[in-house]
């Protein structure tokens, strides 16, 4: 839920979440549906789908437990590098190289004398993690702990507060380079308006509504370019996010 998604965002829904679905046998077992309803806005919809399959894969092969070390993790639908060891760390109390983007830049400054991280994760930021981790595990615990906390609250990406930062004084390459300025960044990025993705939230939040949508709703979305609409319907439906009505037309949740 907290993938690109701010936690004041994530909270209620998070909330809602375990008090309808407190154990994976509870997910495993619910609608679809309601799955999707639950999810509302926190984006990307598909990561509700691998959630609930992840819930049946830990139901069906674990016996409804999480179960302990990165590679029995990483083997559940939907997990990934960052989530095994994040679950590893945090969850198990385990040590795990744990990079999220406040790690990343806490470390580039730190470390690497730069403003901000590589633009993607890159195998040079993994392995100054792995290096930089203590090798004792509750020590490595605690350190990707506050480390995180470091970069949310502290070393901010706009504005680092370096007067109370503990790794200033101690050693902070960033900062005893005169903080130098990033890359300028000269990607294009996508506007938000207007697109594909747009679109496919405006269908899912009327799906989420009304839970049946016909063709006609669906086209007064976007009343200028039908095929647009059909494009956004076709890519809900093979990423099962949506099926065929009961008429064999328009969509409803699966």
């Amino acid at each position: 839920m907290l993938q690109q998604t701010p936690v004041v965002r994530v909270v209620p829904r998070w909330e809602e979440w375990m008090r309808r679905w407190p154990e994976p046998a509870d997910l495993a077992d619910a609608p679809t549906a309601e799955v999707l309803r639950c999810w509302d806005r926190l984006g990307y919809p598909r990561r509700a789908l691998r959630l609930q399959e992840c819930a049946r894969a830990l139901v069906r092969e674990h016996g409804g437990r999480v179960p302990h070390g990165e590679e029995a993790l990483r083997a559940l639908p939907g997990v990934g590098e960052y989530t095994a060891a994040a679950v590893t760390a945090f969850a198990h109390r385990r040590r795990a190289v744990v990079v999220d983007t406040n790690i990343r830049r806490v470390l580039a400054r730190a470390v690497r004398g730069r403003a901000l991280p590589d633009r993607s994760y890159s195998a040079a930021e993994r392995s100054l993690a792995t290096r930089t981790l203590p090798a004792e595990e509750a020590r490595s615990v605690a350190w990707n702990q506050a480390v995180m906390e470091l970069g949310a609250l502290v070393c901010t990406a706009r504005s680092p507060d370096c007067a109370q930062c503990p790794l200033a004084a101690a050693g902070c390459a960033w900062v005893a380079a005169g903080r130098p300025a990033a890359e300028e960044d000269t990607r294009r990025r996508q506007a938000f308006e207007g697109t594909d993705r747009q679109l496919r939230g405006q269908i899912m939040a009327l799906l989420r509504r009304d839970g049946e949508a016909g063709e006609a709703a669906l086209l007064t979305l976007d009343a200028t370019d039908a095929p647009r609409v059909h494009r956004c319907v076709q890519s809900l439906l093979a990423d099962g996010l949506a099926v065929r009505g009961r008429e064999g037309e328009g969509l409803r949740l699966p």
